[in-house]
């Protein structure tokens, strides 16, 4: 604590120099330039005292001096994390490339033998994962890095859960008997709970993703680490439960995304956090609210290191249901909403399958196209298939003569208010005419649809009617 009291202005001083600021924006709640590479003050104070611990002449450095290859993989691995943290938040960096480097760092642990090989459930039942721990394990911690990374969107909130996860694991590393974990947990613990001097409403430094992915990163292998020398529930149940929010959120987050056909990278403001700041609470108190709920699942999921696997279970399962009454009564969540539009999504991907079909099905048409007559027929095979309303192709010759084609649906009775009209030029190949198209679309409830199948035809006069058009001449 006494090292990142030191460290948080320093660093402050130090982003300011090299422009490391986080700028207000369209998902931000601060309203000013706030420096945001906080993590370099935790990640230094908390490496400087495991370093430092290893040298002493007591149990402890005992300990250290005969740390395992597994520690050592996980630290090295949190490191390197952290590294690519740091160079997104100085240089900026795609999501997808800080997801790949947090998957090889996760490789890299299950390589050097920290796995979820089994979870005892009960006494009598055992869950032994065999070859499936590689990707239990992998998801396990990119997933809980990602969730403490999502969560750090007010000031104090990330420093805040990932300082209360520390403790509880260090409570559980003690019990255990595994004193590097320990140190480990109780040497973050510090580090964080001097950031939070300076992060705590209103934040003077924000700790940054490579804060934020070295916490979430450590939590979960630590929490692996930890579950590996106690196979009993309670060794991956407590992580779970004390990291509940971030969890959740990040599940919902994913689900709401896929729900709403965007990438699961996308950034939103519908988060846990934002959701209460909808509710008209101040900035602060939701930070404090988050906190009181991660105490209380933690609080009652440390009952479980006194149960047995049985009545561990049924603790386990009470605390995730009440995570999920909170996220349900905040509205992150609603099984109805989620039903109706996981149908929506269906019947939308259901129709967008078929209008390529059918695309695909008139572009055969084309194949056979020799003569105008027949390049004209094809053209209006695939405007009927397309459901359009009219079409028309409008030619200017050189001496200025303009001939029309026009080609309409059957149905003569239709309402202008439900079409999407264009006009798209285009020029043959080898011919000095000017050509025009003028589709009528027929929107049928839906104006994705009707630009979906402006788009596919556009491809079509790509693919095929350029190469033609010079037969209208």
């Amino acid at each position: 604590m006494a090292l990142s009291l030191v460290m948080t202005p320093a660093v402050i001083w130090l982003a300011r120099r090299l422009n490391a600021l986080d700028r207000p924006g369209v998902r931000a709640v601060h309203a000013r330039p706030v420096p945001r590479i906080g993590g370099v003050a935790i990640f230094t104070s908390a490496m400087a005292l495991i370093a430092t611990v290893s040298f002493l002449n007591n149990a402890i450095g005992q300990a250290f001096g005969g740390i395992q290859l597994q520690v050592m993989t996980l630290l090295c691995s949190a490191s390197f994390v952290f590294v690519i943290g740091l160079i997104d938040d100085l240089k900026g960096l795609p999501a997808r490339s800080k997801f790949i480097a947090e998957s090889l760092a996760a490789f890299l642990l299950c390589l050097a033998g920290v796995r979820i090989s089994s979870i005892g459930i009960t006494e009598q039942l055992t869950l032994h994962f065999g070859l499936l721990s590689w990707p239990v394990t992998l998801l396990w911690i990119v997933g809980v890095t990602n969730a403490v990374n999502l969560s750090d969107g007010l000031d104090g909130l990330a420093a805040g859960i990932s300082a209360i996860a520390c403790a509880v694991i260090a409570v559980f590393a003690i019990r255990s008997g595994q004193v590097v974990m320990a140190v480990l947990m109780l040497a973050l613990l510090g580090s964080l709970s001097g950031f939070l001097y300076s992060n705590f409403n209103p934040a003077k430094i924000f700790m940054g993703d490579c804060g934020s992915i070295f916490l979430g990163f450590t939590l979960a292998s630590s929490g692996v680490l930890c579950s590996m020398k106690s196979p009993v529930l309670v060794g991956i149940a407590l992580p779970v439960l004390v990291l509940g929010v971030p969890i959740f959120d990040t599940l919902f987050s994913m689900l709401r995304r896929f729900l709403e056909r965007r990438s699961v990278f996308a950034p939103d403001r519908k988060h846990f956090h934002h959701r209460l700041l909808d509710l008209g609470l101040r900035q602060r108190h939701v930070v404090l609210i988050i906190y009181g709920i991660t105490l209380l699942s933690a609080g009652l999921g440390m009952f479980m290191m006194v149960t047995r696997n049985g009545d561990s279970l049924l603790i386990f399962i009470s605390v995730l249901l009440l995570l999920l009454l909170v996220f349900h009564v905040v509205g992150s969540v609603r099984l109805k909403e989620a039903i109706a539009g996981l149908r929506r999504r269906q019947a939308i991907m259901r129709q967008e399958q078929q209008e390529i079909q059918r695309f695909e099905d008139g572009q055969l048409y084309f194949y056979n196209a020799h003569t105008y007559d027949q390049w004209w027929s094809a053209i209006c095979q695939i405007a009927e298939r397309m459901d359009f309303a009219w079409l028309s192709v409008r030619t200017t010759k050189k001496d200025g003569s303009i001939d029309t084609q026009v080609w309409r649906m059957a149905d003569s009775h239709l309402d202008l208010s439900e079409l999407v009209i264009m006009t798209i030029p285009f020029n043959g190949n080898g011919s000095e005419a000017q050509h025009e198209f003028e589709i009528a679309i027929c929107v049928n409830g839906s104006y994705e649809s009707a630009g979906r199948r402006a788009t596919l035809f556009s491809r079509l006069i790509d693919e095929h009617v350029r190469s033609h058009a010079f037969s209208i001449t």
